[in-house]
């Protein structure tokens, strides 16, 4: 099953006898409200124009739980997400596709929640609602309730003991920029660094400049070259588990299966007793 989707092939779709459930999840990391500034609000963004029949869906309130020990997007109770995907109009023998802004950290993040609570269709709009070419509506949908009933453990999971373990035994891989993984700066978190052994492979560096996933063979070689062949075992993390989901989405897309910290830096660097490395190599 592929885990992306083209706008065109969307369009196609949502023309079909049996279209698929559509969520906009539109997020972005944003220093705004730390600077005095209104935070990025998806809602609005959403309201002033989406894809027909799309959804919303909040991030921060339904993708995840509070913020505190655990991270800043530490997972959802499973419960109070089944429910949010069941308002939604998610079912379980119906496809769903994934939007967000165009940066697809959020996108990657419901469809990584999907896919680990056991959807066995969910795909991500690659490029987001910039690569959408048809009309945009207003209208809010009133979807039919869905019957989608999560149950977790269908995909790779990490806690930090796992995180710290498969940073020696297999690859773990630190999707941050560059800046932050060496600890020459770090805007949100308590200390820079890295998780030691992790090797620095930048989400960011998954897509084209049109935000679009670099072709299948091209992301399966860059990770390759990273250390993801043979028989290793891979994982990923970030600063919070949403942009590690994106470079998980990118993995999948290059034909290898990763699991996801999704405590991730915001947790690691939160207990003083984790260990930190700095500067360009895994150490």
């Amino acid at each position: 099953m592929n885990a992306i989707i083209s706008a065109s092939e969307l369009v196609s779709e949502l023309a079909g006898e049996h279209p698929p459930v559509v969520l906009d999840v539109r997020w972005q990391l944003s220093m705004a409200k730390a600077a005095g500034q209104p935070a990025f609000d998806g809602r609005a963004e959403y309201g002033a124009g989406h894809v027909p029949g799309a959804v919303f869906v909040d991030l921060d309130r339904e993708l995840a739980s509070a913020p505190g020990a655990a991270g800043r997007h530490p997972l959802p109770d499973v419960a109070a997400f089944g429910a949010a995907m069941r308002r939604a109009g998610v079912s379980a023998a119906v496809p769903v596709v994934v939007y967000d802004g165009g940066q697809g950290w959020a996108a990657a993040r419901a469809w990584w929640l999907l896919r680990w609570t056991g959807h066995p269709d969910v795909r991500v709009l690659d490029g987001g609602l910039p690569a959408w070419e048809g009309v945009l509506s207003v209208d809010v949908p009133s979807p039919a309730e869905g019957d989608f009933e999560p149950v977790p453990g269908s995909v790779g999971l990490l806690d930090a003991d796992g995180a710290a373990a498969l940073a020696r035994s297999g690859v773990l891989f630190d999707a941050r920029a560059g800046e932050r993984y060496r600890g020459d700066v770090e805007p949100i978190d308590p200390v820079g660094g890295h998780i030691p052994g992790a090797v620095s492979a930048p989400t960011t560096e998954n897509v084209g400049v049109d935000g679009r996933f670099l072709p299948a063979e091209e992301l399966n070689a860059r990770f390759k070259a990273l250390g993801a062949a043979g028989d290793a075992e891979v994982g990923v993390y970030c600063g919070s588990g949403v942009s590690a989901a994106h470079e998980v989405l990118a993995l999948a897309v290059a034909g290898i299966p990763a699991a996801l910290y999704v405590g991730s830096w915001s947790e690691w660097s939160s207990d003083p007793q984790r260990p930190v490395a700095v500067g360009p190599e895994p150490q």
